[in-house]
């Protein structure tokens, strides 16, 4: 699966609002959709981005020998799920999605995002 049609299966998951495929060692976004209504996809990136960086270098100090799966952030009226991709290489990326908490399965979404990082290729 590439890029595109990744970013739109993530936004046919129930509560969707915008999704984002982000390098962490740049902070730039690889591909987005959605978003609008609070949700500025290149502003997330960036500031999710550095949530991944001090997770990961909490991670390293505590020599914690271990993976982040992903990361959830919980507001009043939305998730926000940052899924990083498991697999090695230059890019070390994520998939960062924003849902309506009224209108979203937590549990499913995430089965989903698992789904499309292991037939996502970049």
């Amino acid at each position: 699966m590439n890029i595109e049609s990744a970013l739109k299966e993530a936004m046919a998951i129930d509560g969707a609002l915008g999704v984002a495929l982000v390098d962490y060692d740049s902070g730039m976004s690889l591909g987005s959709l959605g978003g609008g209504g609070g949700v500025d996809l290149e502003v997330a990136a960036a500031g999710n981005t550095e949530v991944v960086r001090a997770k990961v270098r909490t991670l390293e100090s505590l020599n914690i020998d271990d993976a982040i799966e992903d990361i959830l952030i919980t507001l009043h009226r939305q998730y926000h799920l940052i899924r990083l991709m498991q697999r090695g290489g230059v890019h070390r990326i994520f998939l960062y999605l924003a849902l309506d908490r009224e209108r979203a399965n937590l549990a499913l979404a995430r089965h989903h995002l698992r789904r499309i990082e292991g037939e996502l290729s970049i």
